[in-house]
């Protein structure tokens, strides 16, 4: 099989590959890093590449696959497998950068639960993928390697802060890539890339060390298939006594349950939540997405869910967090912080205790007002963003259509289901401008496993290319 081939092959493809024999665990790993070694260079995807742990990786999977080895480790799902990890998840004896000149040379002596749960899944680790500084903006651009930039063009940003993480996918730099989600970080990028990503519902994948805006962080999952994402899913979901939010298992895994069909489902479809500008061939593509849905037996209803844009409340709880990390060093570190995010450092150290405290309690009466709305729908339907890659390099789009935005606030439809927890994703749905459109699917309370069946039952019914093609990288 030529490289290429091995390299573009989804993660189910080449755990069967490893089973019948006709793939090496070795072979493989080598073709990808041998593919990051000739892209990354355009793509800023990886800020840290782990070629000699992949290798022992996936050496040690081929003992596991053969039966070979004497602790005997059981081949699962992502035995063989290479995954990335977003410099944002803590990975012992890796460099883990958070986008930080502070953190430059970081090399923690543990392992957060992901990184632990895959390394024991036998999954190779290919290396550590590019976020903006501690993840503060919907861009991935940074000052220790940034920005990672879209393979489907060149000069567009990938999105973030996981946008390493879609880049490479979408790339074929791994079939499948471990993201984190605050106000949106695996769900723009993957809009942005054409992947599938995921954030999960809140608690479902243990988070550690805790992030400052608590529990708006979620960990995700990018990859080429739905499929895929729940089969890593299964690895690394599970309640850990280092986050105190954690939930336990449902007893049926994520990946048994894309069997289930999805139903007549009520669907609630919103182009815009009431509140959002759009641009029009965002819309005009997740409008023809949405109907798709009727196509699977739904019962789809546009809707004006009737909240107000909890962006103002959400601004305070970010510029809070990212102003607690340097409420006594400011002065010494200001140099070596993102001068995007100095501001909003600066921003919060403004703010008062009783205003903090109030942005909390809006959050929580949010969360309750989306909580009784969906109790008339299965599922909820937006679009995932209201435009297509802005410029690599820029911090945010600037507008859209026509209205001034924010650090976060051209991100409307991501950031309420971080502040509600609600499992959502995004898959995509068409192209406007050569660029991809994403479709974000919106679950009720821990419904995680009907969002994943529901992108997997569109996915079938509108296939996607499962690479970057077009304007971007030459693959050749």
């Amino acid at each position: 099989m030529p490289n290429e081939q091995l390299a573009e092959m989804t993660a189910r493809e080449l755990r069967a590959g490893y089973e019948s024999g006709a793939l090496i665990p070795a072979v493989v790993v080598e073709t990808v890093l041998e593919r990051i070694e000739r892209l990354n260079g355009d793509l800023t995807a990886f800020v840290t590449v782990t070629g000699d742990e992949a290798r022992q990786s996936a050496a040690a999977a081929e003992r596991i696959l053969r039966g070979d080895d004497l602790g005997g480790g059981a081949a699962g799902a992502l035995c063989g497998v290479p995954v990335s990890i977003k410099d944002m998840v803590v990975t012992r004896g890796v460099r883990t950068t958070i986008g930080s000149l502070l953190l430059a040379d970081w090399v923690p002596e543990f392992d957060s639960p992901t990184s632990e749960r895959l390394r024991a899944a036998g999954a190779p680790l290919l290396g550590k993928t590019t976020t903006s500084e501690f993840g503060w903006k919907g861009d991935s651009g940074n000052r220790v390697n940034g920005p990672a930039r879209n393979p489907w063009r060149l000069d567009r940003t990938a999105g973030g802060s996981s946008g390493g993480a879609a880049a490479a996918v979408a790339a074929g730099l791994g079939p499948v890539a471990i993201g984190s989600d605050g106000a949106g970080s695996v769900r723009i990028p993957a809009a942005f890339c054409g992947v599938f990503g995921i954030k999960p519902s809140a608690g479902v994948i243990p988070v550690f060390p805790i992030s400052p805006i608590e529990s708006l962080s979620h960990l995700g999952v990018l990859a080429t298939t739905v499929a895929d994402a729940a089969d890593v899913l299964d690895v690394v979901a599970g309640p850990d006594p280092r986050d105190r939010f954690s939930l336990p298992g449902t007893g049926t895994g994520y990946a048994a349950s894309l069997a289930e069909p999805i139903g007549e489902l009520r669907v609630a479809w919103s182009p815009d939540l009431g509140y959002a500008a759009v641009e029009p061939g965002v819309r005009q593509s997740t409008t023809a997405a949405a109907a798709v849905f009727e196509s699977l037996g739904c019962q789809v209803s546009e809707v004006v869910p009737g909240w107000d844009d909890p962006y103002p409340f959400l601004d305070v709880i970010w510029s809070a967090a990212n102003a607690a990390r340097h409420m006594h060093d400011l002065e010494q570190v200001r140099d070596l912080i993102d001068p995007g995010r100095l501001e909003i450092v600066e921003r919060g150290l403004r703010l008062t205790g009783p205003e903090v405290a109030a942005a909390n309690a809006a959050k929580a009466g949010f969360a309750e007002t989306v909580r009784q709305f969906m109790d008339g729908y299965d599922l909820l339907l937006t679009p995932t963003l209201p435009l297509t890659a802005f410029a690599a390099g820029d911090d945010q789009p600037g507008q859209v259509a026509g209205r001034p935005t924010e650090y976060l606030s051209w991100t409307p439809f991501t950031y309420p289901f971080n502040i509600t927890g609600l499992p959502a994703a995004s898959v995509p749905c068409g192209m406007s401008g050569g660029l991809p459109v994403g479709l974000q699917i919106v679950g009720g309370w821990r419904a995680d496993a009907l969002v994943l069946r529901a992108a997997a039952a569109f996915s079938e019914a509108a296939p996607w290319p499962r690479h970057a093609t077009g304007e971007g990288l030459s693959f050749a």
